[in-house]
């Protein structure tokens, strides 16, 4: 079920909606249209704006839902969809064995309650970016996030923990392999979501990014 998920997946972030090769995201493209640009384009084309958390809530963005209906909530669907070796997948969704790797500190797990699963642009950092204007469906959508295989992630539960909501400018992942898959994520994500970023998260994507490859990305827009 994860194997084909994420073939699935990764089909339609390569031809959902109108495909549009551009250096930067238009502000009238639709909801699914897909959009190829490389990662410094995409970084730059960031809105830069104040962070602003008032009203911040955890429970304003409803997550780890059944929204197929499966039997599998979210956490669980990435757990499926990022194991290394597939787990066994009984009643109610348990999972059984199965192994994992936590790409933020390269380190494979065993366990699967040793994991968290990570939203990339943490919740607060959402709300702080923009989300705070969205309806309850829309921060709904975005907490479990499947349409996109870079907007979760399963990491250990001590490296997530200590992310916590802080940016690229504030924490980065202790695995020096990590760092440019990490950036490429985190800006996917802030553009799939037309999320803004403040100016020492711009700044430090900026430096981050002219330190990696200046790699192709396709991101389908969620909104």
């Amino acid at each position: 079920m994860g194997l084909e998920r994420t073939i699935a997946t990764w089909a339609a972030v390569a031809t959902a909606g109108t495909g549009l090769a551009l250096s930067a995201v238009p502000a009238w493209a639709a909801p699914g249209a897909t959009v190829t640009t490389t990662l410094r384009e995409a970084i730059a084309a960031l809105s830069v704006a104040d962070e602003d958390r008032t009203g911040y809530t955890r429970d304003a963005f409803r997550h780890w839902v059944d929204a197929d209906r499966d039997g599998c909530n979210t956490r669980n669907e990435v757990l499926i969809e990022e194991a290394t070796v597939a787990p066994a997948v009984g009643g109610r969704c348990v999972l059984t064995g199965g192994e994992w790797h936590s790409y933020y500190d390269d380190v494979d797990q065993t366990n699967a309650s040793g994991l968290d699963i990570d939203h990339m642009v943490p919740l607060a950092e959402a709300w702080d970016s923009g989300a705070s204007a969205w309806s309850a469906q829309e921060r709904q959508e975005y907490a479990n996030d499947l349409g996109d295989p870079r907007s979760l992630v399963a990491v250990t539960a001590s490296e997530n923990r200590k992310k916590a909501d802080q940016d690229p400018d504030e924490w980065l992942p202790p695995d020096d392999e990590a760092l440019c898959r990490y950036v490429t994520e985190w800006t996917v994500v802030k553009t799939r979501w037309r999320l803004a970023v403040d100016d020492g998260e711009a700044a430090a994507l900026q430096r981050l990014g002219a330190g990696c490859p200046d790699a192709s990305i396709t991101v389908v827009l969620a909104r």
